[in-house]
């Protein structure tokens, strides 16, 4: 399993921790884009509207005292940066959102607590 698998899951799994005290976080949520799959599935999934280059996750609120209308969040491992797709897709969609591209479930964890301003979630390490 690749590294950026497990720090996704490992996100939701400290999300869900804070669900009871931040309902907010019971709303975040995956968008299951890539990831190798038997050509069935994946032509099923095209059927269905999958479409490359759309960001991992999602945050799906627009806080009071921000401009933007949620947070899309890309999990990365290693040395890997953005893809062409994802780029064009950050591009196309645009300043109505906040961006950030995490190489671990800590980063990630960050981004959400800054953007929702949860200090919880900013001291996640």
């Amino acid at each position: 399993m690749s590294s950026e698998h497990l720090e996704q899951v490992a996100l939701f799994n400290i999300l869900r921790r804070y669900e009871d005290k931040y309902p907010e976080l019971k709303w975040v949520f995956a968008i299951p884009n890539g990831g190798h799959r038997h050509i069935s599935v994946a032509r099923k999934m095209k059927a269905e509207g999958v479409k490359a280059g759309v960001w991992d996750i999602f945050c799906p609120f627009m806080p009071w005292w921000r401009d933007e209308g949620g947070l899309w969040i890309e999990m990365k491992a290693g040395n890997n940066k953005l893809t062409s797709n994802q780029q064009a897709f950050r591009d196309a969609v645009g300043g109505e959102y906040q961006w950030a591209v995490c190489y671990s479930a800590e980063e990630a964890c960050h981004a959400i607590g800054e953007y929702l301003d949860i200090d919880e979630l900013k001291g996640v390490e």
